[in-house]
């Protein structure tokens, strides 16, 4: 995998886009100011969560005796039931109720932009190939810097796209998850019946 294909497999699994209707909601009742102080926290938190994943996967797969083809089904598992819900999304929303307030850590940085599948993806990136793990940070970097960009101008983009253009974009993104997801679980099964073969 190239950096331009990871970077752009982590951006697809971010979903800035999907996003910028649940960030806007959640943030609509603070001033513009604290709007971008709020938002520019909870990314970096979401930055550093995903950073951890990366660096410290392996290890903390061998501390859980986990294997990484385990890892890659469940993880193809979670990827595809989040394409699922962005393809049919439920009446409460993709991520389900939200809670009131300045939002904190939940919903903005975990899950929303550092969700389980993220978390999976680049633990998986980070211990299949550990030696690349400067590559994996600088797809992750360049993921993370779109998905910035695009959060930080989420009031214009939804101005300018409309919620109609947003939701057909977030169902195509739902669709390449979904197909990522099965390509991520067939590697991971197939992994797994290589080793368990006499």
């Amino acid at each position: 995998m190239t950096i331009a294909s990871a970077a752009l497999l982590l951006f697809l699994i971010l979903d800035p886009l999907g996003n910028i209707p649940v960030f806007l909601s959640l943030l609509r009742n603070l001033p513009p100011r604290r709007q971008r102080i709020v938002l520019a926290r909870e990314l970096l938190i979401a930055l550093a969560v995903l950073m951890m994943f990366l660096w410290g996967g392996k290890y903390a797969l061998e501390l859980m005796h986990l294997r990484q083809e385990s890892v890659a089904i469940a993880g193809g598992i979670v990827l595809f039931l989040i394409g699922i819900r962005m393809i049919f999304p439920p009446p409460e929303g993709l991520m389900g109720e939200l809670p009131d307030g300045e939002p904190f850590i939940v919903p903005m940085a975990i899950p929303l932009v550092a969700g389980p599948s993220g978390m999976a993806a680049v633990m998986l990136m980070g211990s299949n190939e550990p030696t690349r793990l400067a590559d994996w940070s600088l797809a992750l970097m360049i993921a993370w810097g779109a998905t910035a960009a695009i959060l930080f101008s989420a009031t214009l983009l939804y101005k300018l796209l409309g919620r109609r253009a947003l939701t057909a974009i977030e169902r195509l993104m739902g669709m390449l998850l979904v197909a990522i997801s099965v390509q991520m679980f067939l590697d991971g099964l197939g992994t797994y019946l290589q080793i368990a073969a006499p």
